[in-house]
């Protein structure tokens, strides 16, 4: 059992039977799901950032146009059905009927193509798509269509892109903001709505069921089909030690980890209440990410001596624990998938010899490195402690910063050098299943400026990536796709630093229905 002094600060938190007993609505009409997330949340828009947490908030207040199945299908979520011209140039999307704005509003294509533009902007995948785009235009309220300069047959595929950044359909006014600031608007079309008023960053974030959200008729399928909102309230929790969630899941005060430590699997599988559910069996990689911008890792040489430094299977037992969970994995593209090609002792087997000349060759001065470490995301925020020493045995200083998770991904934004608020390295988790595509994963774009966080700029892998988009044949595909991996793994964009499968915790006694895969997605779920 908890403590007097933890079950009293934690009740706070949760706003218990007392809390709701004064709320507006009684409690008995309600059915609350309360769940600790994996990260506090305090950035809202899910295009200005690629954040998990807030790719999960995205999921609960909007929708998409298309969404991926349990078989990895891409499936019509928001669109009713499209149509592609026999040159391939024109693909006309026609939305579903009765799809309204959580205001009231009708969704309508000028909504829709307003979002894609501000998406576009900001995603890699999203990017090559507009490139190849000569007009999305109108053709009536529920009916859009791309005009296409060239071939581009994944354009389903990258409006389907199930993590970050997801395609998002917003209201006209919010899709006009402009891409590089936050939205302040949180209008959805999704199966719940969130309660700004209600939002305590540090402490929780809360959604209600949107009652004017119509589901797709179809079963729920991972991210596809019917999202059917069974509970009345979602509260997301901001409790960051870890045992604490632990005991209040086993008290009975929440219902829902979403990632709990491997440490503590043992005190959850001994509760007949409490079950570990595998939500993510396609699992995450972690990377280390680069600054290309800024010495030491604006040289080429610096980013080859630190992957030569590290050492995968240390990190991922400081992180994960479990060898059943975790695999080392130098493929950046993911292994076992088609363009999984893996490197020998790069990543695995330090070389410290090699990776001290390689130093010494880039002109190292001995700056400290700024590297940031998340302390209160439990998916990421032991490898940095153990990533340290290995690139110190290398000859570089590395400087630790720690900070919560959402300093970080305000901080990584930053282009400015390290000792004016910018940064050298930081790491990051991403799911397997957006990975895998060497012509869309964001962290293998090259396009300076307009590239994910850590801006490479490589005019040699883009001309591949444009290729390999565009080629049809699969021999030539895999081809290509192999040359991005060893262009990206020459040049250091950044280093894989192994994939592990995701577990969430749950008391079986409460809910059913929790959806396997690549997300944690709360429609679905009932409550007792």
């Amino acid at each position: 059992m908890l403590g007097l002094r933890r079950r009293v600060a934690l009740a706070a938190s949760l706003g218990l039977a007392a809390a709701m007993a004064a709320a507006s609505v009684p409690a008995a009409a309600q059915t609350t799901l309360r769940m600790v997330s994996h990260a506090d949340i305090k950035i809202l828009d899910p295009i200005w950032t690629t954040a998990l947490i807030t790719r999960n908030h995205g999921y609960m207040i909007y929708d998409v146009l298309f969404a991926k199945d349990a078989d990895l299908k891409t499936q019509p979520q928001m669109a009713e059905k499209y149509t592609v011209s026999d040159d391939k140039l024109t693909w006309t999307i026609t939305l579903r009927d009765g799809l309204e704005w959580s205001d009231g509003t009708p969704v309508t294509s000028e909504d829709c193509i307003a979002s894609i533009k501000r998406w576009g902007a900001r995603d890699g995948f999203g990017q090559l798509l507009l490139k190849a785009t000569k007009e999305i235009k109108a053709i009536d309220a529920k009916t859009f269509a791309f005009e296409l300069k060239e071939p581009f047959g994944l354009v389903v595929d990258a409006l389907g892109k199930p993590s970050s950044n997801v395609p998002f359909m917003m209201p006209k006014r919010v899709a006009e903001t402009d891409p590089n600031k936050q939205i302040e608007d949180y209008t959805g079309s999704g199966p719940f709505v969130f309660k700004k008023e209600e939002w305590k960053p540090g402490e929780k974030i809360v959604y209600v069921k949107n009652t004017k959200y119509k589901p797709r008729a179809e079963p729920p399928s991972m991210l596809a089909g019917g999202k059917v909102a069974k509970v009345d309230r979602v509260e997301w929790l901001a409790i960051t030690d870890p045992s604490t969630a632990v005991n209040a899941l086993l008290a009975g005060e929440i219902d829902l980890i979403e990632s709990p430590v491997p440490d503590l699997f043992p005190m959850l599988k001994a509760d007949k209440n409490i079950a570990l559910f595998g939500w993510n069996a396609l699992g995450s990689q972690i990377i280390m990410r680069f600054n290309t911008l800024h010495p030491p890792f604006n040289n080429v040489k610096a980013r080859q001596a630190a992957m030569w430094a590290l050492a995968q299977e240390d990190m991922l037992r400081a992180q994960v624990g479990d060898p059943e969970i975790y695999k080392v994995c130098n493929a950046p593209f993911v292994c076992g998938t088609t363009y999984g090609k893996e490197y020998g002792d790069l990543l695995i087997k330090p070389d410290l010899e090699k990776a001290r000349r390689l130093l010494k060759e880039s002109g190292y001065d001995g700056t400290p490195v700024a590297m940031l470490q998340q302390t209160d995301l439990q998916s990421s925020n032991q490898v940095q402690a153990v990533a340290k020493q290995q690139l110190e045995k290398a000859g570089f200083k590395i400087d630790l910063l720690a900070m919560d998770w959402q300093t970080v991904v305000a901080r990584r934004a930053r282009k400015e050098p390290p000792a004016q608020g910018g940064w050298n390295i930081f790491f990051t988790t991403n799911i397997t299943l957006d990975l895998d595509n060497p012509g869309v994963n964001s962290y293998a774009a090259g396009t300076c400026e307009k590239a994910w966080f850590g801006w490479p700029c490589d005019p040699e892998i883009e001309v591949l990536r444009a290729a390999f988009i565009k080629e049809s044949d699969p021999a030539k595909r895999k081809e290509l796709g192999i040359a991005i991996s060893d262009r990206l793994m020459d040049q250091g964009f950044y280093a894989p630093v192994g994939q592990y499968k995701a577990f969430g915790a749950y008391r079986k006694d409460r809910l059913s229905g929790w959806l396997a895969g690549p997300v944690p997605v709360l429609w679905n779920i009932s409550k007792k």
